[in-house]
């Protein structure tokens, strides 16, 4: 395997202070604490972006892990996909249950790709694990790598201990969730096919929010997610020699296209769900926020809560649908007239809206006949999943084991897409749990300088193994 030597000692030249996270902890830390970071600190290393051909060293090592732990070559499935036109992997891992419990099993996600980034953006290098002022810096470490670390560490701890659990057990990771997500939609069709699970948890969402303090606030429960589309503005023109401007010019046409799309707000959406997030979200929050949050549960038509929650990027988004520009291509030369301009616009869909009305919401907003609007792939709509009864309750036992004191579980709306949405597309429930906690500032997933706290990766160890031994305990 292709695996990057990290250095565990010495300080980073460019800062001065922060070092490559060390595993010198293991008089203090339990093995199964030890062992994860290790995992995390070894998987971060992998570059699992498209293009940089490294999904199969992953896989190798977390198959080798577990083969290692005890689970049979049988139960280690490794399949290989086209994402694309890039290669990727998927990995599916079986725990044997004895069937004492007569219930269908369960399935459990996490996502082994990443959102690229460039290390001469970063302060730190993305790609080895860092420890610096009580976090571990590295691209990952909240999005998804601590929920593949987590679950594959706790499989492991609990296959050392002995333990069979009463129904089977599934690791589900996917290697392209970040991008064409193929390997997600053959994954959810081989476990309807041959698993039928009873219900599927999700590690990709959900989590604790953390006040300023870093006192725990509420765990949010994932349980339904806007839809991922992205459409593709063009517009292309003869073009000429640059020495000759004319009128009509693609680069100007699209900015002014996307300068109203910028301006557009799409209408305010309300559903159970989202008032009942509000409601209890806005209890824990203080300040001008959560009375927003509070004013908006009670009333959805209340303009100033929607214009205070809308100003704030963590939430506007469950609020309504959301269009954005994030790439750009144009021109072919920089001394010719461009004979063709493309803006990338990724939109989240509020459930119910449709993503044929949002395009042509985009069409009538733009209002040029000359920009093209095409759709980059076929978007996934999925429905709200229902909490079942015993996925509450598990959930419950391992927050008070975690805080020593209950605290709230508030369901939530996903502005961003997850692997879940293909499996509530396929009719299972889909919820999900996460065992991340952070505070809203502390939120970097597909941004520079990536973070998890060093107390809130440990505090969430144990999170897993409570979890499934209330689920499938014989």
């Amino acid at each position: 395997m292709r695996i990057k030597a990290i250095l565990l000692a010495g300080a980073l030249a460019m800062t001065g202070q922060a070092a490559t996270a060390q595993d010198d902890t293991s008089n203090e830390r339990t093995a199964h604490e030890q062992r994860t970071f290790e995992i995390y600190r070894d998987i971060i290393a992998f570059r699992t972006a498209r293009g940089h051909g490294q999904m199969d060293d992953m896989v190798a090592y977390l198959s080798g892990k577990l083969a290692a732990a005890g689970f049979a070559s049988e139960d280690i499935m490794v399949t290989d996909y086209d994402s694309d036109g890039d290669p990727t992997q998927g990995l599916i891992v079986r725990y044997r249950g004895d069937g004492s419990l007569g219930k269908k099993p369960i399935a459990l996600l996490a996502h082994m790709d990443v959102v690229d980034a460039l290390p001469e953006d970063w302060e730190r290098d993305p790609f080895t694990l860092i420890e610096d002022d009580g976090y571990f810096f590295g691209r990952g470490t909240q999005d998804n790598k601590y929920g593949v670390a987590n679950l594959t560490s706790t499989f492991i701890r609990l296959k050392e201990e002995g333990w069979t659990p009463g129904r089977d057990l599934y690791l589900v990771f996917s290697g392209d969730e970040e991008t064409g997500m193929i390997s997600t939609r053959a994954q959810a069709q081989w476990v309807a096919e041959n698993v039928d699970p009873a219900y599927i948890l999700n590690s990709d969402a959900g989590g604790i929010g953390l006040a300023d303090d870093f006192s725990p606030l509420a765990q949010s429960v994932q349980m339904a997610e806007k839809t991922y589309v992205t459409f593709e503005l063009t517009v292309t023109n003869p073009g000429g020699h640059s020495s000759r401007p004319r009128p009509d010019n693609a680069i100007y046409e699209l900015s002014e296209a996307l300068l109203k799309v910028s301006q557009h707000e799409f209408p305010v959406r309300e559903s159970e769900l989202t008032r009942t997030y509000f409601g209890a979200l806005g209890q824990t929050i203080p300040g001008e926020l959560g009375a927003a949050m509070r004013a908006f549960s009670a009333d959805p038509t209340d303009e100033a809560a929607i214009a205070t929650i809308s100003a704030n990027p963590g939430f506007v988004g469950t609020l309504r649908t959301t269009c954005v520009a994030t790439m750009l291509k144009a021109g072919h030369a920089e001394n010719a007239l461009p004979q063709s301009a493309t803006g990338t616009v990724n939109c989240r869909v509020f459930p119910g809206e449709g993503v044929d009305s949002v395009k042509a919401t985009l069409a009538e907003v733009i209002g040029n006949e000359a920009v093209t609007i095409a759709q980059r792939a076929e978007a996934t709509e999925s429905p709200m999943s229902a909490f079942p009864d015993e996925a509450r309750a598990a959930l419950s036992k391992s927050l008070a084991a975690r805080f020593g004191t209950p605290i709230p579980m508030v369901p939530t709306m996903s502005s961003g897409g997850t692997d879940g949405m293909h499996y509530r597309a396929r009719g299972y429930d889909t919820v999900a749990i996460g065992a991340g906690a952070s505070r809203p500032q502390d939120v970097y997933a597909h941004g520079l300088n990536e973070r998890m706290r060093v107390d809130a990766f440990y505090a969430g160890l144990d999170h897993w193994s409570i979890v499934l031994k209330e689920l499938a305990g014989s």
